[in-house]
């Protein structure tokens, strides 16, 4: 029993350090990899961020931000006038989100396979532009 314990303890405690094995693997089949701490659930995603640390140390972008989340809010009804109360009703999250420093345009992006472009992932992109009027770049 104490052999159990202390297994489940050091999954935790390496999930929670980044530190996680390398063969981990996600429920559409890509690997999970780890770069100076930070986990990406695609080898694709990964490369990304590679690709767009190098735009950063070009001078290209700014604000890199990795996996920003979203709030998905709805107003309450109200009959006489504009909502009063927002619920909080899921949360999004995008891989990335960095400024372009030529054109200023904050752009969010989701590195996307065919498998992961679910009926869920739809909608909740749809839902995310509409309420911060932002456009999600997808890269495949």
């Amino acid at each position: 029993m104490k052999a159990d314990a202390r297994a489940a303890w050091t999954h935790w405690h390496n999930t929670r350090l980044g530190t996680a094995p390398a063969s981990t693997r996600s429920k559409y089949g890509a690997k999970v990899v780890y770069i100076n701490g930070l986990r990406f659930d695609s080898q694709r995603e990964a490369q990304r961020y590679a690709e767009l640390t190098l735009l950063v140390s070009a001078g290209e972008i700014v604000d890199l931000e990795i996996h920003p989340g979203f709030a998905l809010m709805v107003g309450e009804q109200n009959t006489d006038g504009p909502p009063t109360v927002f619920h909080c009703i899921g949360h999004y999250h995008a891989d990335f989100r960095y400024t372009n420093v030529h054109t200023g345009n904050v752009i969010v992006e989701d590195v996307k396979s065919k498998p992961t472009r679910t009926t869920d992932y739809k909608l909740r992109k749809k839902f995310v532009e509409a309420q911060y009027q932002i456009v999600i770049v997808e890269v495949t």
